[in-house]
């Protein structure tokens, strides 16, 4: 398996910036919703890391374990895996469903294929 270097750094570089806003950031629409929008961004550059496929695909799939893990807060699933008194669990997975934080995923996925297009375009002509 070869690694993609490129999102590796991408990686990286979006890991540190949500850990920083998750440890100085508690309130407002940085922690809130744009560390939503980087999440997928995140998780997106995560799976390009390991995976040489359609950056499409991979963006929709990324999406949809965005849009699962948000519709799972609408159950107690933190504490059917009895991880309701973890912080680290619901700082990752969260306990509260809203809908701007849909929003904010889809915001991210969009951001992420029209980048991909237009990187894409670039290295063709």
């Amino acid at each position: 398996m070869k690694l993609n270097k490129t999102y590796l750094l991408l990686t990286i570089l979006l890991f540190t910036i949500e850990t920083l806003i998750a440890i100085y950031l508690k309130t407002g629409f940085i922690r809130h919703t744009f560390g939503d929008f980087l999440c997928v961004i995140l998780l997106y550059c995560f799976f390009k890391t390991f995976i040489k496929g359609h950056h499409f695909k991979i963006a929709v799939i990324v999406l949809a374990i965005a849009f699962t893990v948000e519709f799972l807060q609408l159950t107690n699933f933190l504490e059917l895996f009895n991880l309701h008194n973890n912080q680290l669990a619901k700082l990752i997975l969260g306990s509260t469903f809203q809908i701007s934080d849909l929003v904010a995923y889809s915001l991210g996925i969009i951001s992420v294929i029209i980048l991909e297009y237009k990187v894409y375009k670039l290295w063709i002509t």
